[in-house]
């Protein structure tokens, strides 16, 4: 019999693989992205000290829909809330989500709005 491929498996395999890698500390904290149907959640996290320094989402933003747009808005709003913080570089963690379409985008407008990673 044939498996069906589950894609929550495959992306919690590839967050774990990210993990081992990817590591925050108060010089570097991590930006970790979630991403479900609805929303675009998004925490800059120092591991060291256990602590959320800055989080935002779309439904903090107000936004309705789950798009690219949204994505790079929630983006710059992560990069200025970074700033306020006192934070200006970052180790990215992706979420063992692909590297395309909201992830990107939201990667892209926190790199313009001033975050480094």
């Amino acid at each position: 019999m044939v498996k069906k491929y589950d894609r929550s498996a495959a992306r919690k395999r590839r967050h774990a693989r990210i993990r081992k890698k990817v590591y925050g500390t108060a010089q570097t904290p991590r930006l970790n992205v979630f991403r479900s149907n609805k929303n675009l959640t998004v925490q800059i996290i120092d591991d060291v000290a256990g602590q959320t320094l800055a989080s935002t989402s779309t439904m903090k933003l107000g936004l309705k829909n789950n798009n690219v747009e949204s994505a790079e808005k929630v983006g710059k709003d992560i990069a200025e809330k970074a700033k306020a913080a006192g934070i200006t570089k970052v180790s990215f963690d992706r979420g063992g989500y692909l590297y395309h379409g909201k992830i990107e985008a939201l990667a892209k407008a926190a790199r313009e709005a001033g975050l480094e990673f």
